[in-house]
């Protein structure tokens, strides 16, 4: 378990951050298709492959969640994506969820699939060389939502999860997003993340996980996108310092937020305003996905020929949130 630990360190130390890749095919063939990009084994490559190979990424990005396919994947020079990776300085890891299905039949509120068979695929993973998993749970916020049965059972999955993740020698990423969806307030997003966040760490003491071992990535405590706009990043940062503190034990090594559907900027600013709340008892960092992307992907465009260009957007936006937290570590980039 010490070695899980140090990994776990090592995911957000120094003002890096952890960057989310691992979209599903589904996902990105929607983010493709907004381009007017084809979504194929080709294109996805290509596209990661720029990424990853972005000059100076691992000064900004300590850690990598590759989705499957990425993780069997080669450079152009033939080396394998994850011990690229590895040779520069990130961690790579790897999605080991399933994705989303309902409740019930009925219901809008889902629960995540993925257990089933999870112990294996976890050691033919860290035989492709990764080194910590993610598993995504997300919770609805609305009228008579969350529902205490979606709660309960989506931190059951979580510290089940984690615990197999652990017994094979694999740091967990436990990950209960809050979805930004609706316009509910900042107050009614604070009372689910806590109701959230006190059962899922309920249940990882009850699975025996090692919170010394793990990654935490929660989503910020943030009004429904519909009134988004109107809440200040100081007050966003405000709540969701609270809700951690009350809830998120000392521990716990890193807090590496998921962007949830913020714009680029929007991320980073809540981001910074979080960070100058500290010094806080765990480090705080960042697990972006399209708030990292998204202007890398409209460079790229699709077209090989653009690859410098998306690069360099991928790095400036690793490099605003590293700067940030640097900041308020005060660490020299």
């Amino acid at each position: 378990m010490d070695e899980l630990a140090t990994t776990a360190r090592a995911m957000v130390a120094d003002g890096r951050g952890i960057l989310a890749a691992d979209e599903s095919t589904g996902t990105i063939a929607k983010r493709f298709a907004s381009l007017g990009v084809e979504s194929n084994e080709a294109t996805r490559l290509d596209y990661r492959q720029i990424l990853f190979g972005a000059p100076g990424l691992s000064r900004f990005i300590g850690a990598v969640i590759l989705h499957d396919e990425t993780l069997r994947q080669r450079m152009p020079d033939g080396t394998p994506i994850a011990t690229f990776l590895a040779a520069e300085g990130m961690i790579p890891g790897i999605k080991v969820d399933r994705g989303l299905v309902p409740l019930a039949p009925s219901s809008v509120e889902q629960v995540t699939e993925g257990l089933d068979g999870l112990a294996g695929r976890l050691v033919e993973y860290r035989e492709l060389g990764a080194r910590f998993a993610k598993w995504r749970a997300v919770l609805h916020i609305g009228p008579g939502l969350a529902s205490a049965l979606a709660i309960d059972v989506n931190a059951w999955l979580l510290g089940r999860y984690a615990r197999v993740c652990q017994d094979g020698g694999v740091v967990p990423i436990v990950e209960p997003e809050v979805l930004m969806n609706g316009a509910h307030s900042l107050e009614e997003c604070a009372s689910v993340t806590s109701r959230t966040l006190a059962a899922v760490f309920s249940e990882l003491r009850a699975h025996g996980v090692s919170l010394a071992a793990m990654v935490l990535k929660p989503s910020m405590v943030t009004p429904g996108s519909v009134v988004f706009a109107s809440s200040a990043p100081a007050e966003v940062a405000r709540r969701t310092v609270e809700v951690l503190r009350d809830h998120v034990p000392a521990e716990v090594p890193g807090i590496a937020f998921l962007s949830g559907g913020q714009s680029e900027e929007e991320a980073t600013a809540n981001l910074e305003e979080i960070a100058k709340l500290g010094p806080h008892p765990w480090r705080v960092s960042f697990s972006f996905g399209r708030a990292l992307q998204a202007s890398a992907l409209r460079a790229w465009g699709g077209r090989h020929e653009n690859a410098e260009a998306a690069q360099r957007a991928l790095l400036e936006r690793a490099r605003a949130n590293s700067d940030v937290l640097r900041r308020a570590l005060s660490i020299g980039a």
